[in-house]
């Protein structure tokens, strides 16, 4: 079945995750993942649907036509190749990174991340204050490890970007449910 990555953005009101919804469902797609939540006053959705025998223009004029009622600032569909969805990557740590904000924490990190091969699968930030010069930057990023690394040595192999950064970085392990 094919699948659409879906994603708008808007200022932060109700009604907008119903109206996306109801136009998805106005064209058989079926929301399968989704992620939403409010940066600086903007809420964001991003979904992967499937529909089967869908009009994709069609699709798209309507998701761009929701969007303009709402006054959305973007709203975009892209088909996107399947995936087997029972093989994701699990994450198996939290790395927390806080410093004073400037650009590039976040580069620097994900370069370093990368490098190693390491899988980021959920990334947060947040900048805490009110736009002066010492505004507090929080990021949160889940990860999955590459086997053989651990978390000691990936601590020790992101000192240099928190030299570089000015930032504190800590790894822990993530506490996984039991069923």
């Amino acid at each position: 079945m094919p699948h659409y990555a879906i994603s708008v953005i808007g200022r932060d009101r109700p009604g907008i995750v119903a109206a996306v919804a109801a136009c998805l469902l106005g064209h058989g797609a079926n929301i399968e993942d989704s992620q939403s939540t409010i940066l600086r006053g903007h809420f964001t959705m991003t979904l992967i649907v499937a529909a089967d025998d869908v009009d994709e223009a069609g699709l798209r004029a309507d998701v761009e036509r929701v969007a303009r009622e709402l006054r959305l600032e973007a709203a975009t569909v892209s088909a996107v190749a399947d995936n087997n969805p029972a093989e994701p990557a699990s994450p198996t740590h939290i790395v927390t990174v806080y410093g004073t904000d400037h650009p590039g924490i976040v580069s620097a990190v994900a370069t370093a991340l990368a490098g190693l091969e390491v899988n980021i699968t959920d990334l947060n930030t947040r900048l805490v204050g009110d736009g002066g010069d010492q505004d507090l930057y929080a990021m949160m990023l889940e990860i999955a490890l590459p086997p053989g690394l651990d978390s000691e040595a990936l601590e020790g192999l992101l000192s240099a970007t928190r030299r570089e950064q000015g930032v504190e970085v800590t790894v822990r392990k993530l506490e996984q449910d039991t069923p």
